[in-house]
């Protein structure tokens, strides 16, 4: 599979990174917290909102592998490997080097959950 980059720029820095090693993004108020595969945890100068722009605008038809949970998450559906309601995790893993555990609403997992029931993603 080739490689699809996307890149992010910032007054000090710029990114330039495979889709597929991104896990998720994290948003905390007007910075999002990009996550890789390598846990690798990256600050970008744009708020959650704004990063969903530009995923859409760069990758086009490939963002529809990014899916925004909640007000804090976009997730790189690829890695969804358990959604627990109960306990109100999404839990993103390759199964084999990372597992990240990230608090969502019972709310925004039932959605999830329906998507990808829907959709078998």
């Amino acid at each position: 599979m080739a490689q699809r980059l996307i890149y992010f720029n910032s007054r000090d820095s710029l990114i330039r990174i495979d889709i597929s090693n991104i896990v998720y993004f994290e948003g905390d108020g007007n910075y999002t917290y990009l996550v890789t595969a390598n846990k690798m945890k990256s600050c970008l100068t744009l708020n959650l909102t704004h990063t969903e722009e530009a995923l859409a605008a760069q990758l086009g038809k490939d963002a529809k592998g990014f899916m925004r949970v909640g007000k804090r998450f976009i997730v790189n559906m690829q890695y969804i490997y358990k959604v627990d309601v109960t306990k109100q995790t999404l839990i993103l893993s390759d199964a084999l080097h990372f597992v990240y555990q990230l608090p969502v609403s019972k709310e925004a997992l039932n959605s999830v959950k329906e998507l990808i029931v829907k959709t078998k993603i």
